[in-house]
């Protein structure tokens, strides 16, 4: 999965980007923060790892 439709569903439920880490971008909703790889492809096990910890 593209890194940035993954970001774009994410931002889709509320999470807003908080910071950049030393190879991760940190999003963030209220308390709950997600990290986001910083590659133009995020495997797939773990694209939808993180879409199905929110429900997507």
């Amino acid at each position: 999965m593209k890194r940035k439709d993954l970001i774009k569903k994410l931002e889709s439920i509320g999470f807003e980007f908080e910071r950049h880490g030393s190879n991760h971008d940190v999003y963030k909703r209220g308390n709950e923060k997600e990290t986001v790889p910083r590659h133009t492809e995020v495997n797939e096990p773990l694209a939808k790892a993180i879409l199905k910890r929110w429900g997507l």
